[in-house]
C-alpha cells in the first residue's frame, strides 16, 4: 500500500506541475497580449489612409501609406521636437546618472553617518507626489520658466530608483579593492572613475536607461514650464500635432511611433546591461 501510495502521490504532483506550467504560460501569453496589442494597433493605424481609416477603423491596413511618416515631419516641424528630446534625455540621463553614483558610493562603502536611514531615504523619495505647483514657482523665482536650462535641471533632478540600484550594486564590489588603491595612492576621484565606473558599468547604465526613459516620455512638465513650442521635447509636441491634427488619426499614429522609436532602440542597444544591472543592484546589499 506504501508503494502505491506513494506512486499516487507522485502522478498527483508531475499533474500539479504541469497544470502549473500550463497556467504560466497562458498567463504570460495573456500579459503578452495585452502588452502588443495597443502597439500593434497604432502601428497598424499608422499605415492607413484617411479613408481606409474610415473605412475600417479596427480592421487591418490595405493602403500602406508609408508617406504618412513623410507627411508627420511636412505638416509639423517634428525634427525640432526630435532634437530637442535627444538633447533633454542624453543630458538629464549623463548627469542624473553621474548624481546617482556620486550619491551611492558614499553610503555603499558607508561612508557616511547612517547609510541605512539613507536607504530609506531613497525608497521614499519614490513616493514622493509630483510638486509641479512648487517646481513652477521655483522656476519663476530663478528667472528660468520657458527655458530649455530650467526644464533640463528639473529632469535632472529626477534620479528616482537609480541611487538605490546604484548602491545595492557597489556592495557586491569587495572592499579589499578600495584598500588596495588607497594603499597605491589612489585618489577619491580618480578611483571612482577609473576602477568603480569600470566595474559598475552594468547597472550605471541601467541607471541610465530609466533616466532616458523618464526624460524622453516625460510631458506634463513640459506643458507646464515651457510657454514656447520651439522649446517642446517630442512628447509635448505630439500633443500640440494632436491638437492641430486631431481628426486625421493616422498620421498622428505615424507621429507616436516615430516618437516611439529611438528610445526602442536605445533599450535594444543596452538591454544587456540593463538585465544584468537592474537583477545585480535589486539583490545585493
Amino acid at each position: 500500500m506504501s508503494r502505491v501510495s506513494r506512486k499516487a502521490r507522485v502522478v498527483e504532483s508531475d499533474r500539479t506541475t504541469k497544470a502549473a506550467k500550463v497556467g504560466i504560460i497562458v498567463g504570460t501569453v495573456l500579459v503578452l497580449i495585452a502588452f502588443a496589442f495597443p502597439v500593434l494597433y497604432v502601428l497598424n493605424t499608422s499605415l492607413k489612409s484617411q479613408q481606409d481609416y474610415f473605412g475600417n477603423i479596427s480592421g487591418l491596413t490595405t493602403s500602406f501609406a508609408f508617406t504618412n511618416f513623410l507627411d508627420v515631419f511636412a505638416q509639423v516641424d517634428f525634427r525640432r521636437y526630435l532634437l530637442n528630446s535627444a538633447a533633454y534625455t542624453l543630458i538629464a540621463a549623463t548627469v542624473g546618472t553621474a548624481l546617482s553614483l556620486f550619491i551611492a558610493f558614499p553610503v555603499s562603502r558607508k561612508l557616511l553617518r547612517g547609510s541605512g536611514a539613507w536607504n530609506a531615504v531613497f525608497v521614499v523619495m519614490l513616493f514622493l507626489p509630483i510638486t509641479l505647483v512648487a517646481q513652477y514657482q521655483m522656476l519663476i523665482r530663478l528667472g528660468l520658466f520657458n527655458s530649455p536650462i530650467g526644464y533640463g535641471l528639473l529632469l535632472t533632478s529626477s534620479v528616482g530608483i537609480s541611487p538605490l540600484l546604484i548602491t545595492g550594486y557597489l556592495r557586491s564590489i569587495p572592499l579589499e579593492l578600495d584598500e588596495s588603491a588607497a594603499l597605491d595612492g589612489v585618489g577619491y576621484f580618480r578611483y571612482l572613475f577609473t576602477f568603480i565606473i569600470r566595474l559598475a558599468t552594468p547597472v550605471l547604465m541601467t541607471a541610465f536607461i530609466l533616466q532616458a526613459l523618464t526624460a524622453w516620455n516625460e510631458v506634463i512638465l513640459a506643458k507646464v514650464v515651457l510657454a514656447q513650442a520651439e522649446y517642446y521635447p517630442a512628447s509635448g509636441g505630439l500633443l500640440a500635432f494632436a491638437t492641430q491634427y486631431a481628426v486625421n488619426w493616422p498620421l498622428l499614429s505615424a507621429a507616436t511611433v516615430t516618437v516611439a522609436v529611438p528610445i526602442i532602440v536605445l533599450y535594444a542597444s543596452l538591454q544587456r546591461y540593463f538585465v544584468a544591472g537592474a537583477l545585480k543592484g535589486a539583490f545585493k546589499g
